[in-house]
């Protein structure tokens, strides 16, 4: 279980920073969130703090769309970003800072009230659950507040989340989507799998197939692995967050042993995308 609230504030106080560092031609900078710049970026982030208070905080759902498959909820949710992003770009820069620090503190308390083992409203589907814990629903909040300021860091060149302290756990939670994308790739039972990250910020994990479905393990020096996939630590956070696919940073991806599984393993995405 991963328990990172406390980090929540930490990533708001950075972000806040940056904001108020940018020139005013950096909010233009297109990011690799395919068509949005800095500024819809952080219209995305104002978006998810007034969008959870609103539903779980306040138990207003606003719109109650029909969902019948994955594929309902992914093009109901593009709809819901695309609408607000469009709405933001009438306001400017600086009331979108002041917006984000006037529901920042009101987010991080409701989330920091939540009984971490009880059961959150909505499942993080990504990682194959059906019902999950509320420490998962925070650890998927993380990733989702990592990744768009990483977003906004790279594209104005002004880095400052890639460090143990906040990319290990993007990285941690983002791995259980790991045996989930491997759900449908049977191996002989006892296979392994290793993703490796490598670079600047490195860490291993482990998925081992039982001979029904493939599970995550702790790491054993007497473990034979079938599989190896080493990614770049740099590129790791683009290819999970699908703002690149394998394809676009294949000279820093590395697979050794079965090829086929390892390509698989590479299809996996942390997020709703």
């Amino acid at each position: 279980m991963l328990l990172l609230i406390d980090k929540f504030q930490e990533l708001d106080i950075k972000l806040i920073d940056l904001l108020e560092s940018l020139e005013p031609e950096e909010w233009h900078k297109q990011t690799v969130a395919k068509l949005w710049t800095v500024k819809d970026v952080v219209g995305h982030l104002l978006d998810g703090n007034i969008r959870n208070l609103s539903m779980l905080r306040d138990g207003y759902m606003g719109l109650k769309p029909e969902i019948n498959s994955y594929q309902d909820l992914l093009d109901f949710l593009n709809g819901l970003n695309a609408e607000w992003v469009q709405a933001m770009k009438r306001v400017s820069p600086a009331l979108l800072i002041d917006l984000l620090k006037f529901t920042g503190k009101p987010f991080n308390d409701y989330y920091a009230s939540l009984d971490p083992h009880a059961k959150a409203q909505f499942s993080v589907a990504w990682a194959g659950e059906e019902e999950s814990s509320n420490w998962m629903h925070l650890a998927r909040e993380y990733t989702e507040k990592f990744l768009h300021q990483q977003q906004i860091r790279d594209a104005t060149g002004r880095q400052g989340l890639m460090t143990d302290e906040y990319y290990l756990p993007f990285l941690e939670v983002c791995m259980y989507a790991l045996a989930h994308t491997l759900r449908d790739t049977p191996m002989e039972k006892g296979c392994v799998l290793k993703m490796k990250i490598v670079g600047e910020v490195s860490g291993e994990w482990l998925v081992q197939y039982s001979g029904e479905k493939w599970l995550r393990i702790e790491s054993n020096p007497d473990l034979s692995i079938a599989t190896e996939v080493r990614i770049d630590s740099y590129a790791a956070w683009k290819l999970f967050s699908k703002s690149r696919r394998a394809k676009d940073l294949s000279d820093q991806i590395e697979i050794s042993g079965n090829l086929a599984l390892g390509e698989k393993a590479l299809e996996m995405v942390s997020f709703m995308a």
